[in-house]
């Protein structure tokens, strides 16, 4: 008998959007725009931006795993919220005086850009420090909290579609911030914008601390801190968690799909045969058609659990992944943007849901960072290289060592991400066996 989804309250949904909304603003910014203003304040090279890209990818894994266990040591999770996203908020705005701070510091222009991007990365450690403790680590444990297997699926298609919707919120608002040179060239008021993202980021953690009521989970004092750090990577663990590791490597590999394409799929819009400038009005849209579709979904995991809900998610995705290899056309584009986009993140949200659902509620802290690690460090590890060598193999490399070395990113790169995901239907097959042996209650 199909038991009815526990109900929460409206406060609570508030927290949930409020705190994910905002949240994925913030990475939408540090993702999108501490890139290009390292390179437009301090004139970096491609280098420094991978470096800090790296950087700020093993803050974010390594402070996830540590402050996720030790929450669950403690038994609370709203004060880190609280505390991290306020401090998350004063962080941002230190890119504000960035500029300033290493003109001042420094003897001459080159010193200063220097010094620029040398603090530009160290900040954006920093920043990632706060931000991963307070979103991806205690907000993340807090959901899987106060959640359960009938209601997780409809929550979790609402936080999954929050990281897209971000993007339109950050790059429609960046526009009232924008500088257009005489030469055309665009850049932005970034002590303003900056400013502005850290104050509402700011204001974010001052509601939650008079709107979130704390989950309250088992404490774990009993054990060696350092002891449950390890617990989520051991083989025993694994054992005794068969449908939650099953579920991370599906996960792991759909992701290491998405990132063969998705650090290219900006560029590859915006090539003049394909949308040129336009790019905006097939993306947001898409974005929109998405993120509605994910939040509906949702309630499909809810009803008919994991491996049934995610293959329509899964055939959606390949299905767009191959429109977006086969034609170039503007139509051709948007049909299979919104497909791939659809598809995208109604899977992301049956793979959190079932995470949540299979996460041992002794240890939801701990199990944070192996989350990240399984679907966010180990696929960009892998993801862009890939999509990076099949641009080059398909001849699509241009001004390589004379201009920025920059490259066109081909279309075949929507074909490697959907032959990388066809690899989950291996997981799933698994998965469909253990959940026969061990139906949903």
């Amino acid at each position: 008998m199909e038991n009815s989804p526990t109900k929460l309250s409206g406060k609570t949904w508030t927290v949930i959007v409020l705190l994910a909304l905002v949240g994925q603003i913030a990475w939408a910014v540090e993702n999108n725009f501490f890139n290009l203003f390292i390179q437009d304040a301090f004139g970096a090279s491609l280098a420094d931006v991978a470096l800090m890209v790296s950087a700020s990818a093993i803050t974010a894994t390594a402070t996830t795993l540590l402050v996720g266990a030790w929450t669950d040591r403690v038994g609370k999770r709203k004060v880190f919220v609280v505390a991290g996203t306020l401090v998350w908020g004063l962080s941002i705005c230190l890119f504000a005086v960035l500029q300033q701070v290493s003109a001042t510091l420094a003897r001459d222009a080159a010193a200063a850009a220097a010094l620029g991007i040398t603090l530009t990365i160290a900040c954006d450690c920093l920043m990632t420090f706060f931000g991963s403790a307070a979103n991806d680590a205690c907000f993340n444990a807090w959901l899987t909290d106060i959640t359960d297997d009938t209601n997780r699926g409809r929550v979790e298609g609402v936080n999954s579609a929050m990281p897209l919707l971000s993007m339109l919120v950050v790059f429609g608002g960046a526009m009232f911030f924008m500088i257009v040179g005489d030469d055309g060239s665009v850049t932005y008021d970034y002590p303003v914008f900056f400013t502005v993202i850290g104050g509402v980021v700011l204001a974010t953690g001052l509601a939650a601390a008079a709107l979130m009521k704390d989950s309250h989970p088992q404490r774990r004092a009993d054990t060696s801190y350092f002891r449950e750090l390890s617990y989520g990577f051991r083989p025993s663990s694994a054992s005794a968690n068969r449908m939650l590791y099953l579920v991370l490597a599906a996960y792991c590999i759909f992701a290491i799909a998405m990132q063969v394409f998705m650090p290219y799929y900006v560029l590859y819009l915006r090539l003049p045969y394909i949308l040129g400038e336009n790019y905006v009005f097939v993306m947001a849209p898409c974005i929109i058609i998405a993120a509605v579709f994910t939040i509906l979904y949702g309630r499909t995991m809810d009803k008919r659990g994991f491996s049934a809900s995610v293959i329509l998610p899964l055939v959606l995705f390949l299905a767009g992944c191959a429109v977006l290899t086969v034609f170039v056309n503007g139509p051709a584009v948007f049909l299979g943007s919104m497909l791939m986009l659809s598809g995208y993140l109604g899977a992301v949200a049956c793979f959190g849901a079932a995470i949540r659902n299979n996460t041992p509620l002794d240890r939801v802290g701990a199990y944070q960072g192996v989350r990240i690690f399984m679907v966010v460090l180990v696929p960009m590890l892998i993801g862009p290289w890939i999509g990076s060598a099949i641009s080059a193999s398909s001849g699509a490399v241009v001004g390589f060592g004379v201009v920025g070395d920059g490259f066109t990113p081909s279309s075949l790169i929507f074909a490697g991400g959907a032959a990388v995901a066809l690899l989950t239907f291996v997981v799933l097959f698994a998965i469909r066996r253990l959940e026969k042996r061990e139906p949903r209650k």
